[in-house]
C-alpha cells in the first residue's frame, strides 16, 4: 500500500474520530463548566468557567431542596433493580426452562408489551396505581417501574437462560446438588451478563424518567424526584443555568458510578460464565 496514501487514511480516522468525541462530549464538558461557572445564571457563561464558584452545587443541594430529590430517586432507583431483577429472573427460568398452557401466549404478550409507546400507558398505570391507592407516594412509583422493567427484562433473560445447556443442570443434580445449589453455583454465574444489563435498563429507567414521575407524584414535593426537582429551576421567563446545570452534573454521577460498578459485574460474569469443553 502507498504509504502516503496510508497516512492520509490514518490522518482522516484520526480527524473523523476527535470529530466524534468533540460531538459527543462537548455537552457534557458545557454542562460541568456552565456548573462551576459564577456568571452561569444569568445566562453569561463561556466556554471556560469566567469566575469559578462552587455556589451552584451549594444553591442546589440546599435551598434547591435537591438532597431530597436525590434520596427519593436513590430509593426508587435501587428497588426498582433489585425487585425487578428478582421477578426477571425467576419469570425467565419459568418460560425458558418449564412447559405449561399459554406458555406462548405469555412469550407473545410480553413481546407486545416491548412494542408499545410507554407514553399509551401512562393513563392505564395511573389508574391502577389510584385504584391500589398508591398515588402522591413513592411506592406507587416503584410499583410501575417495576412493572415497565418486567417485560424487557423476562425477554431479555429468558434468552440468556435458554442458551445455558440443560446437561450442565443435570449433571449438577447428579453430583448430589440441590435446586438453590444448582440455580446458585451454575445458572446465576451464566446469566450474570444479562442480569446486569437488565439491572442498567432498570435503573436509568427509574433514574431518568419524568413523564410517569410527574404523574404518579402529583403536586407532593417532597416525594420528587431528581428528575421532577430539576424542573424547579425553570422559570416562567428566564431560567436559573448555573443551577440547572451544576443539578444536571449532580444527577449524571450516580449513572456513571452505578455503570462502573455493573461493568465489572458483567465482566465477572462473563469469564464466570465460560464452559471449558
Amino acid at each position: 500500500m502507498n504509504p502516503r496514501a496510508s497516512l492520509r487514511s490514518r490522518i482522516g480516522t484520526g480527524i473523523a474520530v476527535a470529530a466524534v468525541l468533540i460531538f459527543t462530549l462537548f455537552p457534557v464538558y458545557w454542562m460541568v463548566s456552565s456548573a462551576f461557572d459564577a456568571k452561569a445564571s444569568s445566562g453569561g457563561q463561556s466556554l471556560l468557567p469566567q469566575e469559578f464558584t462552587f455556589d451552584n452545587f451549594a444553591f442546589v443541594l440546599t435551598e434547591g431542596g435537591f438532597g431530597t430529590f436525590l434520596r427519593n430517586s436513590a430509593i426508587v432507583a435501587v428497588v426498582t433493580v433489585l425487585v425487578s431483577a428478582l421477578v426477571c429472573l425467576l419469570a425467565a427460568v419459568a418460560v425458558a426452562r418449564f412447559r405449561f398452557t399459554f406458555r406462548t401466549t405469555v412469550l407473545m404478550m410480553i413481546l407486545v408489551v416491548q412494542m408499545v409507546p410507554l407514553e399509551a400507558l401512562v393513563i392505564p398505570l395511573f389508574l391502577q396505581v389510584k385504584s391500589l391507592g398508591l398515588l402522591n407516594s413513592i411506592l406507587g412509583l416503584m410499583v410501575v417501574y417495576v412493572a415497565l422493567s418486567l417485560a424487557f427484562g423476562i425477554w431479555m433473560l429468558r434468552g440468556f437462560v435458554a442458551a445455558v445447556p440443560v446437561e450442565l443442570e443435570e449433571a449438577a443434580y447428579i453430583d448430589g446438588a440441590s435446586w438453590w445449589r444448582m440455580f446458585r453455583s451454575i445458572l446465576l454465574p451464566l446469566v450474570m451478563p444479562g442480569l446486569v444489563a437488565t439491572s442498567i435498563f432498570s435503573f436509568i429507567t427509574a433514574w431518568n424518567e419524568f413523564i410517569f414521575a410527574m404523574t404518579i407524584l402529583g403536586a407532593q414535593t417532597d416525594q420528587y424526584t431528581v428528575s421532577i426537582g430539576l424542573k424547579s429551576f425553570f422559570g416562567l421567563f428566564a431560567n436559573d443555568w448555573g443551577s440547572i446545570m451544576a443539578a444536571s452534573t449532580i444527577i449524571t454521577l450516580p449513572v456513571m458510578i452505578f455503570f462502573v460498578i455493573v461493568q465489572r459485574r458483567l465482566s465477572a460474569g462473563m469469564v464466570a460464565g465460560a464452559v471449558k469443553g
